[in-house]
């Protein structure tokens, strides 16, 4: 099958005259409140003729404005698309007085919410079969999410999901930093703190990047994060990792749980995610295919046009089948 994806040449431009306009025409956005009586926001949309259904699962410090592009190219190939921000990000509210900090207190909160989105918001709203998209922490949430509920979704499509994360230190070493971090936040009397060496957010020059190959899609992101404040997020808090331990611990035990079909995209480049550890959980899915994309850095979903269109491609020709 042939799909029509977006170019990043002169893509300032498209969204101006396309990818806008539809935002505006054709994307509901609002709110529900999640576990704990948090806010978190999301946006949906569903095309004439709709031949089934994407829910997104999005990773660390994203929001769906961030995903407007990728929506507008689903959306184009005849799919619906609902998509939510995590709490703590985005839109949606934070948990903790500086709102810089990426915090959770448990992953299970993540998975909490997504359950109620796709139970409250999807269901009444989506057509044909439910599928289920995720990139880096939002792959985490979504097998958590799969182990859950596995039967929530028909198939699952999983963008360098974050089943180990670098520097890939020993288990011993990491758990003994950990508790090192967490004393030291409960001898301060605080509700959260970074981790060692993380800070507030900054937005680095593309030169400094290691996300993407494609300059005016990264400077897009870092424009929009500039212009919407409320967005912006910091580096990781020591609880927050302490979270995606125990997250990643789990799914590395259960991961031969899940038995729906899975497309896993991993960025051979990746340097975020340990493509190790992940790329050994995925070998226990049983019905996971894993494809390599070689050469692109960890956001496949903005890389440069070959390796974007390479991803997509395969998402798409795996749903529609």
């Amino acid at each position: 099958m042939t799909w029509s994806f977006t170019a990043e040449a002169n893509i300032a431009d498209t969204f101006a005259t396309h990818i806008n306009p539809f935002w505006q025409q054709s994307v509901t956005q609002s709110t529900f409140k999640g576990k704990g009586d948090v806010t978190v926001h999301y946006a949906w949309c569903v095309p004439e003729n709709a031949q089934a259904t994407i829910v997104i699962s999005s990773g660390r410090i994203e929001s769906y404005l961030k995903y407007k592009e990728l929506i507008f190219d689903f959306y184009n190939n005849g799919f619906a698309v609902f998509i939510l921000d995590h709490r703590g990000q985005g839109l949606s509210d934070r948990m903790t007085k500086d709102r810089h900090h990426g915090y959770v207190e448990h992953f299970d909160d993540y998975v909490e919410d997504l359950l109620t989105f796709v139970h409250t918001v999807v269901t009444p709203n989506q057509h044909g079969e439910r599928y289920l998209v995720c990139h880096s922490m939002g792959g985490a949430i979504g097998t958590l999410t799969l182990l859950r509920e596995p039967e929530l979704f028909s198939k699952a499509v999983l963008a360098a999901p974050m089943y180990g994360i670098k520097p890939a230190l020993p288990d011993w070493l990491a758990s003994s930093l950990l508790q090192v971090g967490l004393g030291v936040n409960r001898l301060r009397r605080r509700d959260s703190g970074y981790f060692f060496g993380q800070t507030g957010y900054v937005s680095l020059p593309f030169t400094l990047n290691k996300l993407t190959h494609s300059q005016s899609r990264y400077r897009l992101f870092r424009a929009l994060y500039d212009e919407e404040k409320a967005l912006q997020l910091g580096g990781v808090t020591t609880e927050w990792l302490s979270a995606a331990k125990t997250a990643m611990d789990l799914i590395r035990q259960r991961a031969q749980e899940i038995s729906l079909p899975m497309l896993v995209l991993s960025a051979d480049r990746d340097h975020i995610i340990d493509n190790k550890r992940q790329r050994e959980v995925v070998a226990t899915i049983p019905n996971a295919s894993l494809e390599i994309i070689p050469d692109a850095y960890h956001e496949l979903f903005i890389e440069r046009d070959e390796l974007r269109i390479k991803s997509l491609t395969k998402v798409l020709d795996f749903l529609a089948t």
